[in-house]
């Protein structure tokens, strides 16, 4: 392992801007590095569905001769939106931005990781075939992976590094997640001369929303109202007011009833205040449970204790790939990639972690190798 290669990967790669929708360039640049290892790989022709600058890149390295099938690794190209330029720092072993925006160590740790991976199994390669795969526009709605055409892998299985908690967490349930947008149509008025002949849009959202029941709704159901936007001005009565909230379960029959229940909500509010109010109710990506038996899960669990870390298995609340990936058919695990703050000008991961993640790695391909499969792990 070259931990100052890797390092500086990461830098390299976390300041080349990739908000969503907006991925060419860092997509051009792990094209050249994989053309500089002398990594077969294509780029998919999933850019205009996944509305996205660039389409998902799969790679293959074959395995050693004899190799016992293949394995797939995945990691997203894109950030979330960020105003300042990304310049990466060493703080005391620690990567961290040095201005006040994200780091981008969401995903791009884990892509460092897996073209370090890809640089090392192009010298030596592993008892399995590997794909890496490196999707676009996963900050919003999964759409990379959504657009992603599985049947086109070699693997039947693969490992997504995309969970924001130490090195050693391996997620068994993800939830469905359930978007609800209204918009609230009043009538205005002047607020202090004829207050009485309008009907307020934003009255009659906010009635809506203090009767939903939000938050933590059980140990794997929660919803929230995120955006509430509307009026002209102080001294006029909404005309207008937009609404957009999510609910999310593991159980997606929990989910579609809460987000009903909040649906139902802001129909009865604009009932009552007389305003019309539009509806719509969106699957941005469906929840699962991995299985017990899953072969997947049993590589990792002996990929990480050969790594000398205790697999903790749990559930999780936020979207990945890997609901994407699973809904359509592909057995896919979501692991920890040891970062922290995503999303935040706190963002930040360390180096010890990178180097965690990649043994992981290279666990995985070892453990997948084995000619007896999930029995031997």
């Amino acid at each position: 392992m070259n931990e100052e290669r890797l390092v500086q990967r990461f830098a390299r790669l976390c300041e080349i801007p990739s908000i969503t929708g907006d991925e060419r360039a860092v997509a051009d640049a792990v094209a050249a590095e994989l053309t500089e290892l002398g990594i077969e790989f294509h780029e998919d022709d999933s850019a205009e569905e996944a509305r996205a600058g660039a389409g998902n890149l799969i790679a293959r390295i074959p395995g050693r001769e004899g190799a016992a099938g293949w394995a797939a690794f995945f990691a997203h190209l894109d950030t979330v939106p960020h105003e300042e330029p990304i310049r990466v720092v060493v703080d005391d072993g620690v990567l961290r931005s040095a201005g006040d925006t994200i780091l981008g160590a969401d995903n791009k740790a884990a892509v460092t990781v897996l073209m370090e991976l890809g640089a090392q199994l192009a010298e030596d390669p592993g008892p399995v075939g590997v794909e890496l795969v490196f999707t676009v526009a996963e900050e919003q709605g999964l759409r990379g992976a959504a657009a992603l055409d599985p049947s086109g892998l070699k693997s039947e299985i693969g490992f997504v590094f995309d969970h924001a908690t130490p090195i050693g967490e391996v997620i068994t349930a993800a939830p469905t997640y359930k978007k609800i947008m209204a918009e609230f149509r009043g009538v205005e008025a002047h607020a202090g001369i004829r207050p009485e002949a309008g009907r307020s849009a934003i009255e009659a959202a906010t009635h809506a929303v203090a009767t939903m029941e939000l938050g933590r709704l059980d140990d794997e159901t929660t919803a929230n109202v995120g955006v509430i936007d509307g009026g002209t001005a102080p001294n006029v009565v909404a005309g207008v007011c937009r609404l957009q909230a999510e609910a999310r379960s593991v159980d997606t029959g929990r989910a579609e009833e809460v987000a009903q229940r909040m649906i139902d909500a802001c129909a009865w509010a604009a009932g009552e205040a007389g305003v019309d109010v539009d509806l719509l109710m969106e699957t941005y990506f469906r929840g699962y449970r991995i299985k017990p038996s899953s072969r997947p899960l049993a590589i990792a669990r002996a990929a990480l204790e050969s790594c000398g870390i205790e697999p903790v298995e749990r559930a999780t609340g936020g979207g990945s790939d890997a609901n994407a990936l699973r809904s359509a058919g592909f057995d896919a695990l979501l692991l920890a990639n040891g970062t922290e703050a995503n999303h935040t000008p706190d963002e930040s991961v360390a180096i010890s972690e990178l180097v965690r993640m990649l043994e992981v790695c290279s666990a995985i391909v070892v453990e997948a190798g084995r000619e007896d499969g999930a029995e031997a792990c």
